[in-house]
């Protein structure tokens, strides 16, 4: 292990600030998989996701000098990614969703288990589902759905990357999860969906 690995995030970002090639590299070697976990979650696309994680660590590079001290590196850079994740989803129509239980908590907490890697034979059938009715929701609430039931953010850490208040995420929570239950009930028992009964009540399959 070098010195500089052994470095604390607030060191690095400061001797980046400074002109140290090798102090932002190792910020990115730590922290790119997470940022990479909330961009491909937000946006539900891969290329939509790298773009985004690429422009929010340019941002960073650029910007490390306005970097107050006041939240942890890994906040900021959360803020960072978030934001490029956002600009990206102004650019889409966001259709409007209808209005939960726990059905809707179990479809994104299963996508939390999920790899931070993007799947190179495609995503299953059920994150597709996910990621289609994350795409109904307003932006604010999709954001907060993932930090908080996606990622397992507590509701005060993604209140500071989001820079709102607590009451404000929960809030963005609740009605994000209310306005997804209509789509996500199926994932409940997808196999019902796939038996199908003859009118006498007997399995049509043999």
């Amino acid at each position: 292990m070098n010195a500089v690995q052994e470095l604390p995030d607030k060191e690095l970002l400061s001797r980046h600030a400074q002109g140290d090639d090798r102090a932002f590299d190792e910020l990115v070697r730590r922290h790119r998989e997470r940022m990479w976990a909330v961009a491909i979650r937000v946006l539900g696309d891969p290329e939509e996701a790298s773009d985004a994680l690429q422009d929010a660590f340019l941002s960073a590079f650029r910007g490390a000098h306005r970097f107050r001290g006041e939240a942890r590196v890994s906040t900021w850079l959360h803020r960072i990614v978030i934001n490029a994740c956002h600009d990206r989803m102004r650019r889409k129509m966001v259709r409007p969703a209808v209005p939960t239980d726990d059905i809707t908590l179990d479809a994104l907490s299963n996508e939390r288990t999920r790899s931070t890697a993007p799947d190179p034979t495609g995503r299953s059938d059920s994150a597709m589902d996910v990621h289609s009715a994350l795409d109904r929701l307003p932006a604010e609430q999709r954001l907060a759905l993932v930090l908080v039931d996606m990622l397992g953010y507590r509701v005060d850490e993604a209140a500071d990357i989001l820079e709102v208040a607590a009451g404000t995420v929960k809030s963005r929570c609740a009605r994000g999860r209310a306005r997804l239950l209509p789509y996500l009930t199926h994932l409940r028992n997808p196999q019902a969906s796939q038996d199908v009964t003859s009118p006498r009540g007997g399995d049509r399959r043999s």
